[in-house]
């Protein structure tokens, strides 16, 4: 890889879009972080989930998806390929029988990818790689900002007794301090749960909630204007459930719920995280099995698309 000019997708005037190394938007597959300013990062782990599985097949089928995005974003005139250099760095090789194990082996992954100062996007996957990820990011980062879209708010205490789980990760961040808890924000909640202390925990902590009931049939343009003026230049991380979004458009995951986000509310989200101080995301729970048609994971790869669009240092034509 030829790293004194920036690389970009494979065009599919040069190549069939159907043809060519399936990576994410088919750009080259990196070894290292080493000069790049931003990479794609799958991490095909399912073994935190808790009713449907499968989202360990997510990152081979987002970035299949991904084959049709090209470089320019013709909403934003985000051109993230002429001012980053990006790759694939390919996935974090997680022990797909020990979910404690693979906790520590993706903090491993992603500790040397933040020290050289290179953005990780990452592919999942289900939410409890979120966890591990937070962990490198507060070596690197300290506490850090959140912005979290998702049905659920990822809090419980405990999931059949085990403390580590999909349902777990942010309760776990707020115990080791991995959060500025009162710049994080979770948008699409919703649902049914046990009790109310689904949504009141996060509250006492100093979150804020944004259920999707409040929000229906209304723009999150202001919203996130107010976001970005409450975060300012403090590190952010971007952590995207695609569950967060309605099972009309997003039904291949593993806990679908209704009455969830749009499409357009998705990209206003992640388009109003320009000017953030942006230092990771992630896009995850798709799971392939139950995305017969392909458009849950082809949503996945565009929203993955439009992280990049937003990371600091990309250029607006």
């Amino acid at each position: 890889m030829n790293m004194t000019t920036k690389n970009q997708p494979l065009s599919g005037n040069a190549m069939p879009r159907f043809g060519g190394i399936a990576s994410m938007m088919r750009l080259p597959v990196a070894s290292a972080p080493v000069g790049l300013n931003a990479a794609f990062i799958g991490i095909p782990l399912d073994i935190g989930t808790s009713h449907r599985p499968g989202a360990r097949f997510g990152p081979r089928q987002i970035r299949a998806e991904s084959s049709l995005i090209r470089p320019y974003n013709m909403a934003t005139g985000a051109a993230p390929f002429d001012t980053l250099q990006v790759a694939d760095l390919g996935d974090v090789p997680i022990n797909t029988y020990s979910l404690e194990k693979s906790m520590d082996i993706i903090t491993a992954f992603y500790e040397p990818v933040l020290a050289a100062n290179c953005i990780p996007l990452t592919l999942g996957g289900d939410h409890t790689i979120a966890l591990p990820i937070l962990r490198a990011m507060a070596t690197k980062h300290g506490p850090v900002a959140l912005v979290h879209v998702d049905a659920h708010a990822d809090v419980n205490a405990d999931m059949f007794g085990e403390r580590i789980a999909h349902g777990t990760p942010f309760r776990r961040a707020v115990e080791e301090d991995l959060l500025d808890c009162h710049k994080v924000f979770q948008i699409g909640l919703r649902g049914s749960g046990y009790a109310s202390d689904d949504f009141d925990w996060p509250r006492q902590q100093g979150f804020t909630l944004v259920p999707a009931h409040e929000v229906w049939y209304q723009s999150l343009a202001p919203l996130m204007a107010k976001i970005r003026a409450h975060i300012g230049n403090t590190p952010c991380y971007l952590s995207f459930d695609i569950d967060g979004i309605d099972p009309a458009y997003a039904g291949g995951t593993g806990t679908p719920e209704i009455g969830g986000l749009s499409v357009p509310q998705a990209l206003e989200i992640i388009r109003g995280c320009h000017g953030l101080n942006l230092v990771g995301g992630d896009l995850v729970e798709v799971s392939p099995a139950y995305d017969t048609s392909g458009n849950t994971a082809l949503l996945g790869a565009n929203l993955l698309y439009e992280m990049l669009c937003v990371l600091p240092g990309v250029t607006r034509r």
